[in-house]
């Protein structure tokens, strides 16, 4: 896979697919703009070597038709902020005057095109919607990590129609990161999954059963394991069509030597709401109107105990329900054990991150995806869609 800095840009139009897909707010401002400033080496490095910058995006799911609220004028704004060189914004994806506009940049100018999503060809990965984006360019650069892991036009489509391409700094620094937990993990290796759905991490969890040392379960996630073991967990959320799935990873772990942890204890709630009286329990069953929100303190001390050990960390999804304050402090606590156990760490997903800023010990992790789902893809399938479409 080539490196940006691999090539010889300077008069060449530079199709760039970035992630800009940040959060507005009601009025259509900017609320956080780090996906824009994370794909700043490379949009500077193409445009101070002469460069004719064409830079493609999606925002929001606007289900291939044109919605002002997800235009990206607000990023091509901001983008001009950031920047000295001239930032255009083109009316629309793809047509004549966004054909004219491309033709017409200057050395070290960019176009940023309208919300490719605006398309339903876009997600498709329809050949001749990735053939109009791929009009009059001479260089594919892809730094959309986040993005990666789906097979859609400005991704993977464009990449067959154009004759060099190559990957970003933000690409390579994640893929870079991502290669130290699947292909070369320092031992002891442990991985911490979480979140809401045991469905959604079955193929991580089988494929890092050939990999890691400790694989710690929180979250609703581990309460499919547990009554998939008959034990009563009482109204916590439980995928009881994982029940078969859950049995056999439990046994999978088991011949494959790796330990697989599941909360010692359990803050329940009669509600996931602010506010709600809770009780940590050690024994299961729970009480019949009583759900798991969190992982205990005993839990979080056992955890902590493991992470302490590791060489390399990978974390996605929180331990319990982050959102509410009186159920995120096994989650906190969690994010403070992997900042001090001095590991190669990276964690990944909104939750998990929002977890480390929040701790305050942002700056002790090792490597923060900027894609939740993405890096759960490559720890799975060890490569993405768009990182093979570069490497072809």
């Amino acid at each position: 896979m080539n490196f940006v800095t691999d090539l010889d840009v300077k008069g060449k139009r530079v199709f760039l697919r970035v992630d800009f897909n940040v959060p507005l707010d009601e009025n259509g401002a900017i609320r956080d703009d780090t996906r824009i400033r994370a794909s700043l080496p490379t949009i500077s490095w193409l445009l101070d070597h002469g460069a004719r910058l064409i830079i493609a995006s999606h925002l929001g799911r606007p289900k291939g038709m044109a919605d002002p609220k997800m235009s990206l004028a607000p990023a091509a704004k901001r983008l001009a902020e950031l920047i000295p060189n001239k930032v255009v914004m083109a009316p629309d994806v793809i047509g004549d005057e966004v054909r004219r506009l491309k033709r017409g940049l200057g050395e070290g100018e960019a176009l940023l095109l309208e919300n490719v999503r605006f398309y339903k060809e876009e997600e498709k990965n329809d050949p001749g919607f990735a053939g109009k984006l791929a009009e009059a360019i001479d260089v594919f650069v892809n730094d959309a990590f986040g993005s990666s892991h789906r097979a859609h036009a400005s991704v993977v489509g464009i990449a067959d129609l154009v004759p060099l391409k190559a990957a970003g700094y933000l690409m390579k620094k994640e893929v870079d990161y991502l290669k130290k937990a699947v292909h070369t993990p320092v031992k002891p290796y442990v991985a911490i999954l979480g979140g809401a759905k045991a469905s959604d991490k079955i193929e991580i969890i089988e494929s890092l059963l050939g990999k890691a040392d400790h694989i710690l379960i929180g979250g609703a996630m581990a309460y499919t394991f547990l009554k998939a073991q008959g034990l009563g967990v009482g109204k916590s959320l439980v995928e009881d069509d994982q029940s078969e799935v859950a049995l056999v990873i439990l046994e999978k772990a088991r011949a494959s030597d790796v330990s697989f942890h599941l909360p010692q204890d359990h803050v329940l709630a009669r509600a996931a709401e602010a506010g709600a009286e809770t009780k940590i329990v050690e024994t299961l069953p729970f009480p019949a109107d009583m759900m798991g929100v969190d992982i205990g303190p005993k839990t979080v001390a056992a955890y902590s105990a493991v992470i302490a050990t590791a060489k390399t960390i990978f974390w996605n999804g929180p331990m319990g329900i982050f959102e509410i304050e009186e159920f995120a402090k096994g989650t906190i606590g969690v994010a403070k054990a992997v900042a001090a156990s001095g590991a190669v760490s990276i964690v990944g997903g909104g939750d998990s991150v929002a977890a480390v800023k929040k701790a305050g010990v942002k700056d002790k992790i090792s490597h923060i995806s900027t894609g939740g789902g993405a890096s759960l893809e490559y720890i799975a399938y060890e490569t993405l869609p768009g990182i093979t479409a570069l490497e072809q």
